[in-house]
């Protein structure tokens, strides 16, 4: 890792681990927090670069991404370390520190080469000033076709214990999370293999009713992959995957708060259910994210992306072009939530999930230097990325 310059940043408004400090400093040493704290009891800053802002800017923890699949015209499933660095460099804009890099239902060979790929990268090409790569998002092929979306139906194909435990060797362990159908033949052996190996097990894509949902958490299911979307809806006489995901709190749950996955009074019956004690936002997008309205690729499919969404020929949508700065403020504006309780699904549940809260997700002593500046009206002003400037909007 490169080394970077001390940091300082000051007259500031920090959410920290501990509680809210106004006004505050904070600063970054060698790509950790070093130490923060009141203004009247800064140190000295010699030999420390010096950012002096407002009571008005808000740092928080750098926000996680655990489902992303592209940005700035380039994808997971592209194979190369150039697209994962466009990736680690767009999403920085958007005050993603960490994300993990998501792959779709495709061919073997090509997922194959998206994971041995995603992990040369993670150990050979990562640096200080760009989002983190913190493992993969293995979403498909192991789902159910009548919930397919917009992952090919062709390369779906039932859960399998052997052929996981083998992508899992190529990708060399970095596999964190797996989306399945656990419905599906082998699904329940699968999930197991999952909790036994330390991976989340995540329902999505899946047509699972109520007491298989129910059956696949006694088997270490864990998480629930874009809540409402690619799943069995809630009913009166049979809640479905998303009435388990409401209800059963060993269930973590992402959500795609764009307005348009998830509309905004679902939104907030939602929030009141889960509280954001176990929600997860997400922006599941795809390579045209950053980019202008056109037609692109996803999975080897053609997309058409407007201004607002991302759709198949047929209408369903086909990922999102949401960002996490954006999420964070819809989340804000729909159900009137603290920045606390933004910071939570935005940064520290995921962080909790990926067993990476000793180093992510919250601002304290000795955790990576992953922090994002937030204006007045919550857009995202600079981000820094352990330690290193990553962003910097332009009128700064």
């Amino acid at each position: 890792m490169n080394p970077v310059s001390p940091l300082m940043i000051r007259n500031v408004t920090i959410y920290a681990e501990t509680g809210k400090i106004a006004p505050g400093y904070i600063e970054l040493v060698d790509g950790k927090i070093k130490n923060f704290g009141p203004m009247n009891q800064m140190p000295d800053p010699k030999g420390v670069q010096v950012i002096e802002l407002s009571e008005a800017h808000r740092i928080i923890p750098g926000m996680i991404d655990v489902h992303i699949h592209g940005a700035g015209g380039a994808d997971t499933m592209d194979a190369t370390v150039e697209a994962l660095d466009t990736m680690a460099v767009h999403l920085a804009k958007e005050g993603t520190t960490s994300f993990l890099a998501t792959t779709i239902t495709q061919s073997h060979d090509n997922i194959e080469a998206a994971l041995v790929n995603a992990a040369h990268y993670i150990e050979q090409h990562q640096a200080p000033g760009k989002a983190e790569c913190v493992g993969v998002h293995l979403e498909g092929p192991f789902i159910n076709k009548k919930r397919a979306g917009a992952q090919p139906p062709e390369y779906i194909v039932n859960p399998d214990r052997e052929q996981f435990a083998k992508w899992q060797e190529m990708a060399r362990g970095w596999i964190r999370l797996v989306t399945l159908a656990p419905e599906e033949p082998g699904g329940l052996e699968l999930t197991r293999y999952l909790k036994e190996t330390g991976v989340i097990a995540s329902i999505g894509h899946s047509d699972a009713c109520y007491h298989h949902v129910a059956e696949a958490i006694d088997a270490g299911l864990s998480h629930v992959t874009h809540l409402f979307n690619g799943m069995r809806g809630f009913h009166h006489r049979e809640p479905g995957v998303a009435g388990a995901a409401l209800l059963r709190d060993e269930l973590m749950v992402e959500m795609i708060v764009d307005g348009i996955h998830i509309e905004r009074n679902s939104v907030k019956v939602a929030y009141k259910q889960l509280t954001s004690e176990r929600i997860v936002l997400i922006t599941d997008s795809m390579r045209a994210k950053c980019l202008k309205s056109g037609t692109y690729d996803l999975g080897g499919q053609e997309v058409t992306v407007t201004e607002t969404d991302a759709r198949l020929a047929d209408g369903t949508l086909a990922g999102s072009i949401l960002k996490m700065k954006d999420a964070f403020k819809n989340m804000h504006h729909f159900v009137d939530c603290s920045i606390e309780q933004l910071i939570q699904m935005t940064a520290g549940n995921a962080a909790k999930e990926l067993k990476l809260d000793d180093r992510k997700g919250s601002i304290a002593v000795g955790k990576d230097a992953d922090i994002v500046v937030l204006d007045e009206n919550l857009e995202v002003m600079m981000t820094i990325c352990r330690g290193a400037i990553a962003y910097q909007a332009k009128e700064q």
